[in-house]
């Protein structure tokens, strides 16, 4: 699926403030190399079924089989292995005796203490990667895994890591045989080493988005075999909120377009993001914030939620608007399966001229039915003309006052909403009372 930075960011998919970011959110990974893959599987959403249920079923797997992965490979044990081939020390015997080994301890004390330190974490990865092409590796294993785990099995079988398989622990191991195991460390297998990290790390990327579904109660959305865009979703919610309320949504060709209204802060953007969020995690094979989802395989995923002035090649708001719809109609036209969000269209001009840019983008863009859209606007006024399209449906976020107050439920209902409660937001925030005491 495709997807460009500005999509990326309105979504918060992948924040500069990491705080705030669906990525931060669910990066799980026990490892900071498990995190850069992690990243790089965020970049890059699957272009077909078939991988995105690669994933599923690799993470699924993973889920099943939690008591199996290997609990003392940790962050601190990578970084000591890296930091092991990076370290200058003098020359570690290659086949010692135990009077060698011993000689090694005396004149070369530091030398031996990180070389012991160093095997005692390599012995425990080598161990936990044996473990999980032994608990994991298996008849019918999802395609992804197995090939990961084929490829550590081909680095991993050296008659040298036998006394690991024999052992539990490094500190079983005498100090010629910790040498005689740090030598070959060192000095024969440094490249396969560093394969089989990488090959880890992709391992717990797939640990981490297991472990993200576990502990937010995610589900894995199921995808249909359609050439015609579809998004069927129960109890769907924004991931980033603490205590959020679920929508139901239901777009297909013959009802491909949102028109979405609603006071301010009753829900409008959250719900884009939302469901924007929710597409582009089924898309990497993540579970989604659903209680059910049926989607279509996307071609691509745009936004135009948070489009800026750009002061230094002087261009204003509502041209960079412009040109971000520009750019969306010329993708959109290649006849592929799109998901358009839009948020607040041409904020950046006077309500007259609003009114008509927008008539004409929905109304143009209505045309287009291999595409899904959803468009919140505060020009309601525009409904009302858009209502003689068969394709289109109109839903809002209800507001209530009650003594001056107001109340969200935000809770999606049918039809357009005619709320004017700008002023009364002014009012109770002070700032009415301010300016007449100036």
């Amino acid at each position: 699926m495709e997807i460009d930075k500005t999509t990326l960011t309105d979504l918060a998919i992948l924040n500069a403030e990491e705080e705030f970011s669906v990525f931060n959110q669910l990066n799980l990974c026990r490892t900071v190399g498990g995190r850069d893959k992690l990243y790089e599987n965020f970049n890059k959403p699957l272009h077909s079924i078939e991988a995105i249920k690669g994933i599923q079923h690799t993470v699924q797997t993973i889920l099943q089989n939690l008591p199996h992965w290997p609990s003392k490979i940790s962050n601190g044990s990578v970084m000591m292995i890296e930091k092991f081939y990076l370290a200058s020390i003098d020359d570690i015997p290659s086949n010692p005796s135990s009077f060698t080994a011993y000689s090694y301890k005396l004149f070369h004390r530091p030398d031996f203490s990180l070389v012991e330190y160093s095997v005692g974490h390599g012995f425990d990865f080598i161990k936990g990667m044996q473990s999980l092409i032994r608990h994991f590796l298996t008849v019918g294993a999802p395609v992804p895994l197995q090939k990961s785990l084929q490829a550590a099995r081909q680095i991993i079988t050296r008659e040298q890591f036998a006394i690991i398989a024999n052992n539990s622990k490094a500190a079983d191991l005498t100090m010629a045989q910790q040498l005689h195991l740090g030598n070959f460390l060192r000095y024969h297998y440094k490249r396969n080493m560093l394969e089989l990290l990488d090959i880890y790390f992709q391992l717990d990327a797939w640990y981490g988005m297991a472990m993200a579904v576990k502990k937010f109660g995610l589900h894995f959305p199921e995808f249909v075999e359609s050439d015609e865009p579809l998004l069927h979703a129960e109890g769907l919610y924004h991931l980033l909120l603490s205590k959020p309320v679920g929508y139901d949504l239901v777009l297909h060709p013959q009802c491909n377009f949102l028109f979405l209204t609603g006071a301010n802060m009753a829900g409008k953007s959250t719900f884009i993001k939302a469901v924007g969020t929710a597409v582009f995690l089924a898309h990497i094979g993540m579970g989604v914030p659903a209680k059910n989802m049926q989607l279509s395989l996307f071609d691509g995923l745009l936004s135009n939620i948070n489009v800026m002035d750009n002061l230094l090649k002087g261009e204003s708001y509502f041209y960079n608007e412009v040109q971000r719809i520009k750019s969306t109609v010329q993708k959109i036209s290649d006849g592929r399966k799109w998901l358009i969000l839009i948020d607040e269209l041409f904020k950046g001009t006077n309500v007259e001229d609003a009114m008509k840019c927008s008539s004409t983008v929905i109304e143009g863009l209505l045309k287009i039915k291999n595409s899904l859209f959803i468009l919140s606007t505060h020009l309601y006024e525009i409904g009302e003309a858009l209502k003689r399209y068969p394709n289109i449906s109109f839903n809002y976020f209800e507001t209530m006052v009650t003594d001056d107050q107001l109340l969200f439920n935000y809770q999606l209902k049918e039809g357009i909403s005619n709320d004017r409660l700008g002023y009364l937001i002014l009012k109770n925030e002070g700032v009415v009372d301010m300016l007449k005491k100036l």
